[in-house]
C-alpha cells in the first residue's frame, strides 16, 4: 500500500505543480500579485486546503522515497523488514502532515 500511495502522491505533486507555478508566477509578476497570492494563502480556505494537500503529498512522497532508497541498499528487504519500514513510513508521514497542517492553518 505504501508503494502504491508513493506513486499516487507523485501524480498529485505533478498535477499540483500547476497551482505552484501559478502562485510563483503571480507572486513574482508584481507587488500586487505577491499580495494577492499572500492574501489567498492567508484567507482563502480552498488555497489553504490545496497548499496543505500538496505539502502532505510531498511529505509522504519524500518519506516513502527514503524507504525505497533504503530498500535499494538491500536493507530490510525481508517481509518483516518491509512491514516495519511501511509502519515507520506511515507514522513519519502522519507526523509531517500534522506539522504541515499546523503551519498552513
Amino acid at each position: 500500500m505504501t508503494s502504491i500511495t508513493h506513486r499516487i502522491t507523485g501524480v498529485i505533486l505533478f498535477v499540483g505543480l500547476i497551482f505552484g507555478f501559478w502562485a510563483l508566477d503571480a507572486s513574482l509578476s508584481s507587488p500586487e500579485g505577491f499580495e494577492a497570492v499572500r492574501n489567498a494563502l492567508a484567507h482563502n480556505f480552498l488555497a489553504k486546503l490545496i497548499a496543505w494537500g500538496l505539502l502532505s503529498a510531498l511529505a509522504f512522497h519524500f518519506v516513502a522515497g527514503c524507504k525505497h532508497f533504503i530498500m535499494d541498499a538491500n536493507i530490510g528487504v525481508s517481509l518483516e523488514g518491509g512491514v516495519k519500514k511501511a509502519q515507520i513510513t506511515i507514522v513519519a508521514s502522519v507526523v509531517l502532515i500534522i506539522l504541515a497542517g499546523v503551519w498552513v492553518w
